[in-house]
């Protein structure tokens, strides 16, 4: 079997291969971030942009230590209703790693 190239939009995050998640599933993702302890935040950008053009924007500072699902739902919801042009993506910052744990585009 030969491996074939993924013909399709432009691709953000490791997510974007996979179908479009439901509201559910965003949920979930949501809920096993926040099960880790991480620190979730939401950031936007203009659509079109590139991989060496591309810069996210912080909505508004991360929701550090936000244990409600519903809450980071809306701020998400709010994001994209004061930009409903641009991509919204949902990013947890894990402290340990001092890193990103999870980042995936909500609103393309």
């Amino acid at each position: 079997m030969a491996v074939q190239a993924y013909k399709s939009t432009k691709k953000y995050e490791t997510f974007s291969y996979l179908p479009v998640m439901n509201a559910d599933q965003v949920r979930r993702q949501i809920a096993y971030c926040i099960s880790q302890g991480w620190n979730p935040a939401v950031e936007h950008t203009e659509k079109g942009t590139t991989a060496r053009t591309n810069y996210w924007y912080m909505w508004k500072l991360p929701l550090f230590g936000e244990q409600s699902i519903d809450t980071v739902l809306a701020e998400i919801e709010a994001c994209h209703r004061e930009f409903p042009d641009q991509m919204v993506r949902f990013v947890a910052y894990d402290n340990y790693a001092q890193s990103q744990g999870m980042a995936f585009v909500v609103y393309r």
